[in-house]
């Protein structure tokens, strides 16, 4: 099984998965938004696009940010603290962010993509290596941020945790989070930023799922896999 680490959220060569890392914050807000119920959350490449779909589903809730700022018009910030707090119970939602999504969205040439933040990287390393390890010959793992050392600890950590080794632990990915340059601008003195944000994203929730984009319909979406 061959895994390789790459930075940035620009099309990468197929390979037979994909998991694709935010850790601040879009993927956290995926999975934060799934934990509060939502059934699904839909994959927009443009804002205009994100608008677009919920004119014709009013009842979509539309999440997200540009360079890191809240959308005007959006329902959601691209907030896991705000998300966890939301009652999303049978939602769908639709999710517009700088580097996750796109990332995302440009790792479609592949087979099996899925999308995870810290919250989620242990359970989705162990759903690849467990359920799926023997019919993978290439794995992926795209740090979204082209230069965040937050996406890169947890991309070393999920590596780390399919080839079973401890080169890394979850300690030091935590350290490495809480220092990057991401994280910076939530635990300065901000009016824009919330530092609780930071606070959910270090958190290794337990839970019975890992998120996996369908791609059969029209447009793309997150969906839960359950172990």
């Amino acid at each position: 099984m061959q895994i390789s680490i790459y930075q940035g959220s620009g099309p990468q060569a197929a390979a037979d998965a994909v998991i694709v890392i935010d850790v601040i914050r879009a993927f956290t807000v995926a999975h934060y938004a799934f934990l509060q119920g939502a059934e699904r959350i839909y994959l927009a490449q443009t804002i205009e696009q994100a608008f677009k779909i919920k004119e014709g589903n009013p009842d979509y809730l539309l999440a997200g940010e540009v360079h890191g700022e809240a959308i005007e018009g959006f329902d959601l910030e691209n907030s896991p603290d705000q998300v966890a707090r939301a009652h999303l119970y049978g939602k769908s939602l639709v999710q517009k962010t700088t580097n996750g999504v796109r990332a995302a969205l440009n790792s479609l040439n592949s087979k099996h993509v899925f999308v995870t933040g810290f919250t989620n990287a242990e359970m989705t390393a162990k759903f690849i290596r467990r359920g799926m390890g023997e019919g993978l010959e290439t794995i992926q793992i795209i740090a979204s941020h082209p230069t965040g050392d937050d996406d890169l600890a947890c991309a070393e950590y999920i590596r780390s945790l399919i080839k079973d080794d401890t080169s890394i632990t979850k300690n030091q990915v935590r350290e490495r989070i809480i220092r990057s340059e991401a994280a910076e601008k939530f635990l300065a003195d901000s009016t824009i930023f919330r530092p609780e944000d930071i606070t959910r994203c270090l958190k290794e929730l337990d839970t019975d799922f890992v998120m996996k984009i369908n791609q059969s319909g029209k447009i793309p979406m997150i969906e839960r896999v359950h172990l």
